[in-house]
């Protein structure tokens, strides 16, 4: 990994651009899961930018409510009885977050049987601790970048045999990378077993390269599709600055190269190289000089000479895929997609990138450019641009009401409903990225569902009582529905209070007393289409 130690430099600051009387609301919904109650205590004390810096810069040593929660949770596991094992039913701890690949392996160990959900397991560990995370977590940005970059490097983890591997991507990965070095994360991610397995780079040989890792990395990972120029040449120098040896895109040729590059990465899962030389069996990765193609190749106009020391072909094709202009700009658009709005501008796009490239080789680069993202203006007036999807609607919604949380299966199952199959998504490109794909017709009626089904307790999620949550023993309907806006939108909305009150049929000096009343206010504040937009 090529990522240099240097000295980071400090962050590009713009606090002059941040409004004292910015909605801490606004802050927490685009850059974190919604505005808890305890983050808007802490917030009270801090300016939006030393927030940002605090985010960025996470220490689990101080995330001890969400530490403790996920220590304590039981997740439920359920099966009957076989001819390979006994019948199960039982609340389980988390076993399987911090295992490591050889214990993860193990469940399919040769001549073991296991049932379905037992293999199952260590995927369903990473998604209820995903849920968990989202509410509870103290580093809200850093929750918001590890469900990025498990998009941007999707791996379908329902796939049993990815799956089985997943804490390790999700843990030694995508967490450990999210606010890093994006050229380090690409070398971790070519090297886990998750994606080796999920686009078949693992069984990539000399002779029989296999291409679907390499045109993703290429896509979907790096320089994006925009920057496919096969349309328009099929000859390596044909392409614009080839000649120079910087080509500003790529092209079919260059994706076949790159795939005998990585040739002879692999996972070590016991198979046999040749003779009496097997693989050990440890999940782990692995390099069988062997099966590398030691030729000479040619990507991105750069020659390769033939027989380069172990891994160099597969490390050179990152190095320069990482450092082209074309993913600088990519994963600036990308990000901006995510944290500003559907349709950013290309100013913001551009200046992002440069930022990107600038800080290339520092071990913060993605934080830097997350940084400059935040406090840009065109950030700042972009409220209500992009609309939550199925994982933001319900902890927004968890964290703004407050009630005691557990995540649930049938709590996954809804958001899957709703168009967010959590870690599930079965092509490589991820979920989408605009609002269009979240808000047909059949999708809203999920995300009403989803609401309903929280505010009441149906997928076991834990009990709402809104009039205790507000420590409320009498309340008018009108000013218990005005307190449940100002906390669940963090400013007054009368004409909102007025359409939810008529359509209850409720009169504002009603007192609420019946716990299902309030439950039914709280449900359609949350239906409501400003609620959807963050």
């Amino acid at each position: 990994m090529t990522a240099s130690h240097d000295k980071a430099k400090p962050f590009v600051r713009r606090a002059s651009l941040i409004k004292p009387e910015m909605n801490v609301f606004d802050t927490f919904n685009r850059l974190g899961f919604g505005a808890g109650i305890p983050d808007l205590e802490r917030f009270k004390m801090q300016h939006i930018m030393a927030w940002l810096d605090e985010q960025l810069h996470p220490d689990d040593k101080e995330d001890q409510v969400c530490q403790k929660r996920l220590s304590e949770l039981r997740i439920p596991i359920r099966y009957g009885k076989s001819k390979d094992w006994p019948a199960v039913d039982e609340m389980r701890p988390v076993q399987y977050l911090n295992a490591e690949p050889e214990e993860l392996v193990a469940l399919t160990a040769p001549g073991k049987s296991r049932s379905y959900q037992e293999l199952q397991r260590p995927r369903v560990e990473v998604a209820i601790a995903t849920l968990l995370r989202a509410v509870y977590s103290r580093w809200q940005l850093r929750e918001v970048l590890v469900d990025f970059w498990h998009n941007h490097f999707n791996v379908n983890a329902w796939d049993q045999n990815i799956g089985l591997l997943f804490p390790v991507y999700d843990r030694s990965i995508i967490r450990q990378y999210c606010l890093g070095n994006f050229r380090q994360m690409l070398e971790a991610v070519a090297q886990s077993t998750s994606m080796l397995t999920y686009l078949n780079n693992r069984s990539s040989r000399t002779g029989a390269p296999n291409e679907n890792y390499a045109r993703e990395l290429f896509e979907l990972h790096t320089m994006g599709e925009d920057a496919y120029m096969n349309s328009l040449y099929n000859r390596w120098r044909q392409v614009p600055g080839a000649p120079r040896g910087k080509p500003e895109g790529y092209i079919d040729q260059d994706v076949y190269e790159a795939a005998r590059a990585f040739t002879g990465w692999a996972v070590a899962d016991g198979t046999r190289i040749s003779g009496d030389e097997i693989l050990p069996r440890t999940g782990r990765f692995a390099y069988v000089p062997s099966w590398h193609d030691n030729y000479q190749k040619r990507v991105l106009a750069c020659e390769f000479d033939p027989y380069q020391p172990e891994m160099v072909d597969g490390r050179k094709v990152l190095d320069l895929l990482s450092s082209h202009a074309a993913t600088a700009h990519y994963l600036a658009k990308k990000l901006c997609l995510r944290l500003v709005s559907d349709n950013p501008s290309e100013s913001l796009i551009k200046s992002a990138a440069k930022i990107w490239k600038e800080n290339q080789h520092q071990n913060d680069q993605i934080a830097r450019m997350v940084h400059y993202i935040a406090s840009s203006p065109e950030f700042l007036k972009s409220r209500g641009a992009k609309t939550k999807r199925p994982l933001e609607l319900m902890a927004s919604f968890v964290r703004g009401t407050g009630f005691d949380f557990t995540p649930t299966e049938a709590l996954i199952n809804q958001m899957a409903a709703g168009g967010q199959r959590i870690f599930g998504w079965p092509t490589p490109d991820g979920h989408p990225m605009k609002s269009d794909y979240w808000l047909g017709s059949n999708a809203m009626r999920q995300r009403w569902i989803l609401i309903y089904g929280l505010a009441s307790n149906q997928f076991g999620n834990g009990v709402m009582d809104p009039i205790a949550l507000v420590l409320a023993q009498k309340m008018t309907a009108g000013t218990f529905t005005d307190t449940w806006i100002k906390r669940l939108y963090g400013r007054d909305n009368p004409r909102l209070t007025k359409l939810v009150l008529s359509s209850a049929s409720y009169n504002p000096d009603t007192v609420i007393t019946r716990i299902n009343d309030a439950r039914k206010i709280v449900t359609w504040l949350a239906m409501a289409p400003e609620y959807q937009r963050c």
